[in-house]
């Protein structure tokens, strides 16, 4: 008789392939056609696992009663395709409970898998396969980097196993763990486990706090998430945090952005969440059938609520392709307003600038480009084939690329920008501008 621990182990496996497999839905050759009886048996055992495992008993009723309504009705009759099945029953599902996390599945070979891992030898199996699938994708973590201004940013696509992948977040925060701001990025998350959520989360807090709790129909029981009482490494405490959110955001990406919005200790950037607030089991119903059902309901702390069917609403409302630069921007704001080392100050300010000037645009017509023509001591200005260029004496061209009136900088050297000077609207000089505050002045020949 396999343990309560072994079987806790399978089903996190499970939750972890489906995952993996999520999308995949190629199909390698045609498909038989789908029998009545085989409707009829996969219809019977969602209205039982509605009835007695989804997390609000009434809803699940009803979203049982309505397939089998449907299945009497004819609703279904003229469907033979497997996956169009499978997808009809889902919305008919969610046209009751309006849950995005409920959702009947096909997947034969998928099933197998799981199936399989039901004895020790097949368990291990799957394990290898998923620890080998997860490797190769680094476990999720897209992008790890610290951008000009000291300004860190971090892109994961989804909350794996920390037990699993907990060494691959422990380093990534590592290497942040210097960075006056931290943008996270999960625009692409769609979720995952609360226990990556959980240590990930500990990284911002010095004393412990009250995360999430989760209310479990079975056993009408309460699960409490806290941080964590210690983490290796260095705490980013006084790290400010802004987190990057679309519609597409989901799950536990959506409760890491709420927890940590009510908790006061990040700004969210972008769009509103998908809304899916509800933990989930994947029941097998056949050798060709499954379904996601949600046990239980996410409780906030601070909200005695949460987000399911609403989404998370960021504390700035941008588009996705926006979020980035308006985050970046806020980010370098602050620390230009608190930063109290000049060299430092000037590097901030000198990033801010050409973020502002990049997320603006300026466009300079022909007319205008050629006024700035001329001889600045040891510096020339030139107009050629449509574009204004910069020579410092002997030293090579370089295309001057405006980024406000009379401001340019350059791809070659990005510590130098070149500011026109104007005495009654006629330009009288040029100054050199370097990212370390310092100026030089060359007036017009």
């Amino acid at each position: 008789m396999k343990t309560v621990k072994s079987s806790l182990k399978i089903h996190s496996l499970l939750l972890t392939l489906s995952l993996v497999f999520t999308g995949c839905l190629a199909i390698a050759q045609e498909e038989p056609k789908m029998a009545d009886k085989e409707k009829s048996t996969v219809i019977d055992s969602i209205q039982m696992l509605m009835s007695e495992s989804y997390v609000f008993p009434e809803t699940g009723e009803k979203m049982g009663d309505l397939l089998v309504q449907n299945l009497k009705s004819g609703k279904y009759d003229e469907i033979d395709d497997y996956h169009e099945f499978a997808q009809i029953l889902t919305s008919d599902l969610r046209s009751v409970s309006n849950d995005k996390h409920i959702g009947v599945i096909y997947s034969p070979e998928r099933i197998a898998m799981q199936k399989n891992a039901e004895n020790e030898e097949g368990e291990k199996e799957l394990e290898d396969y998923i620890r080998r699938i997860d490797e190769a994708g680094n476990y999720n973590f897209k992008e790890l980097k610290i951008l000009p201004g000291n300004v860190g940013y971090l892109k994961f696509d989804r909350f794996p196993d920390a037990s699993i992948a907990g060494e691959t977040a422990i380093a990534a925060l590592g290497f942040l763990a210097h960075t006056d701001a931290l943008i996270i990025d999960l625009r692409d998350n769609g979720g995952g486990n609360p226990s990556m959520i959980q240590l990930i989360t500990s990284y911002f807090f010095e004393d412990s706090e009250h995360l999430n709790s989760f209310y479990i129909r079975d056993g009408n029981r309460t699960t409490q998430f806290w941080t964590l009482p210690f983490v290796p490494g260095k705490k980013l405490v006084n790290t400010d945090l802004y987190i990057l959110t679309s519609n597409y955001t989901f799950s536990g990406a959506e409760e890491f952005s709420y927890n940590l919005k009510n908790l006061e200790r990040a700004t969210l950037v972008g769009e509103t969440t998908g809304g899916g607030a509800h933990p989930v089991e994947r029941h097998i119903i056949n050798d060709n059938f499954a379904v996601s059902v949600p046990f239980g309901r996410a409780i906030n702390p601070i909200t005695n609520s949460n987000w399911e069917g609403t989404g998370v609403e960021p504390d700035v409302k941008v588009s996705r392709e926006e979020a980035m630069d308006v985050a970046y921007q806020m980010a370098l704001e602050k620390r230009l307003e608190n930063e109290t080392l000049d060299e430092l100050k000037s590097e901030v300010a000198w990033t801010l600038e050409g973020l502002e000037a990049a997320r603006e645009g300026f466009y300079l017509d022909a007319d205008k480009m050629m006024e700035y023509q001329g001889m600045f001591g040891p510096r020339s200005i030139t107009y050629e084939d449509g574009q204004l260029y910069y020579q410092r004496e002997d030293r090579p061209k370089m295309k001057m690329i405006p980024m406000k009136k009379d401001l340019f900088k350059f791809d070659e050297i990005d510590y130098f920008r070149l500011k026109f000077l104007r005495e009654n609207g006629q330009i009288i000089a040029v100054e050199g501008r370097y990212d370390n505050g310092k100026t030089d002045r060359n007036d017009r020949s």
